[in-house]
């Protein structure tokens, strides 16, 4: 089996990881006023460090901060592109499902009050402190899809005045997409992850049912959704290598939808120009392998079988034979391993250990090397 000497590796994770309480203190503390943003940051970067070196001690080649500098995945970015606004007194709520019942998760709205552009790099310090902390392990950057700033509000959550036609806006976004991309590759970035909820929650009718509801053509979204992205990546350096992560929900050990990838597949894999696809596999609401058929050959697939919602351990073995599945419809080549989605997708975290987490984390990184060697 040949080795994997770029992004995705063997074995792999998403990204975020569970911040530890003086971290979470820290950030109450600064909301209160009672600590500065230097204090702050002397806190994360403490740490970050010693995050970094649990992945680079558990054997993965792939490290990230843990977004340990964000409250979300994804809205701490999207608020940083100009012409978003954040909407205080707008809560964006979304209904989350577990064992226990059903659970709110509500964040600050977002409304595009002005032209889409870049005026700085985000993340550009994130970056670059991760880089600096790194010694065996790639720095690995996560960052949300493009498709994000629509998906969550859709039409009305842009100023019509601003964009009468959503072309125009998204032709703005892929510009942006594209500098910050380019402005990474320039810092050093050889390894970007793009989070996508939208490209797995098409898969659910419920889901499709909710955006035909609100105006938008439901079977078409994922085909506007990989343009964009592929937009937003032209012109990439060689250089750099993009994953996508496709979650279908992710809020303290809690998930929104449901379905097997069969609604996406054949596009998804055959015209979404990126190096992988980090795909969750963990339970019986991700479905079977057999979209995994359409995956060209060239393309990854990093299989997410552990799951990061629960702390019981998986065993060697079902992972084993749940690869071997996966590899009747891939080539075994062309698989990895990783968690089925990050371990803390907000600053709230699931509910496990730190202990359960590396645990799961080493489980990934020995199973790999007894699968690929």
């Amino acid at each position: 089996m040949s080795p994997r000497v770029s992004p995705p590796f063997r074995a792999d994770h998403v990204g975020s990881l569970l911040r530890p309480q003086s971290l979470l203190d820290a950030r109450d503390e600064h909301a209160a006023g009672r600590i500065d943003d230097a204090e702050l940051r002397r806190v994360e970067d403490e740490a970050i460090a010693q995050v970094v070196a649990m992945q680079e001690e558990v054997g993965l080649h792939s490290a990230t901060d843990g977004e340990f500098r964000r409250s979300s995945w994804h809205m701490d970015f999207l608020y940083q592109l100009d012409g978003v606004e954040k909407v205080e007194n707008a809560d964006l709520k979304v209904q989350f499902h577990n064992e226990q019942g059903d659970i709110e998760f509500a964040t600050p709205d977002l409304h595009v009050n002005g032209k889409i552009g870049l005026s700085r790099t985000i993340f550009e310090d994130a970056f670059t402190a991760l880089a600096d902390r790194v010694s065996t392990a790639t720095p690995k950057l996560t960052i949300p899809s493009p498709g994000m700033l629509y998906y969550r509000g859709g039409r009305a959550a842009i100023d019509p005045t601003v964009y009468p036609d959503l072309a125009e806006f998204r032709a703005d976004l892929a510009a942006a997409y594209r500098a910050e991309v380019r402005a990474l590759a320039d810092l050093g970035c050889h390894y970007l992850q793009l989070d996508d909820t939208s490209l797995a929650y098409l898969n659910d009718p419920k889901q499709r049912a909710q955006l035909t509801a609100r105006g938008d053509d439901a079977e078409r979204a994922h085909l506007q959704t990989i343009q964009l992205i592929n937009e937003s990546l032209r012109g990439r350096p060689d250089t750099l290598s993009v994953t996508t992560h496709m979650c279908r929900g992710n809020f303290r050990s809690s998930w929104v939808a449901e379905g097997g990838y069969d609604f996406v597949a054949e596009a998804l894999f055959n015209e979404l120009e990126v190096d992988g696809f980090f795909l969750e596999f963990d339970d019986e609401r991700s479905g079977g392998f057999e979209p995994l058929r359409f995956v060209p050959k060239g393309k990854a697939v990093v299989l997410g079988l552990v799951t990061t919602k629960r702390g019981a351990l998986e065993s060697k073995d079902s992972l084993k034979r749940r690869i071997e599945e996966a590899a009747r419809y891939v080539d075994l080549d062309q698989l990895c391993l990783s968690p089925q989605c990050g371990f803390a997708s907000t600053k709230d975290g699931n509910t496990l250990t730190y202990d359960e987490e590396v645990a799961k984390l080493r489980l990934v990184v020995e199973t790999a090397a007894e699968v690929w060697g």
